[in-house]
């Protein structure tokens, strides 16, 4: 019977079979374990040791505080422009759509300035953030520790980290 979709990733007594550097070393292990016939679907590969990384991609000026918003804004406003524009007159179509960019542009600035102000100075940069594992351990059911232990012996080059060695 498949695992509810709640439960899908929980493991009965999970145990580990081994812990990777790499998430395509935990990768390449439950392959093995699968091209053995191992019952893989009792297997969680779990990235553990979270960190935070942060890309610091420019400086912010308020030329380009102020360009992005506009640039957004006029995205908004050509879509509700649009969607308004299903409702217009045949004739003013056009100049409906043109008024929603110009409103989507002005709030665009608005909203733009006053984000950047609240900061007062106090981050002018622009960045990208993700949260990285540094480690992946490959979780088995208890029921299966034996058998997956048994194989990984076998298996040519394991870079695992034996919690239990």
């Amino acid at each position: 019977m498949p695992p509810a979709q709640n439960g899908i990733f929980e493991l009965e007594y999970p145990q580990s079979l081994g812990v990777y550097d790499q998430y395509a070393d935990a990768q390449k292990t439950v392959d093995f374990l699968s091209d053995h016939d191992f019952p893989v679907q009792n297997v969680l590969i779990v990235g553990t040791e979270l960190k935070q990384v942060e890309r610091v991609t420019g400086r912010l000026t308020w030329a380009k505080v102020l360009s992005a918003g506009a640039a957004s804004g006029a995205w908004l406003g050509l879509l509700i422009g649009a969607i308004l524009s299903i409702f217009a007159e045949p004739g003013s179509v056009i100049g409906t759509i043109l008024g929603g960019i110009a409103f989507g542009i002005v709030f665009g600035l608005i909203s733009g300035a006053f984000g950047y102000a609240a900061t007062r100075g106090q981050r002018d940069f622009s960045s990208v953030q993700k949260v990285v594992a540094t480690k992946y351990e490959v979780l088995v059911e208890h029921k299966f520790l034996a058998d997956g232990t048994a194989l990984l012996a076998e298996m040519p080059g394991n870079p695992a980290q034996n919690p239990f060695a």
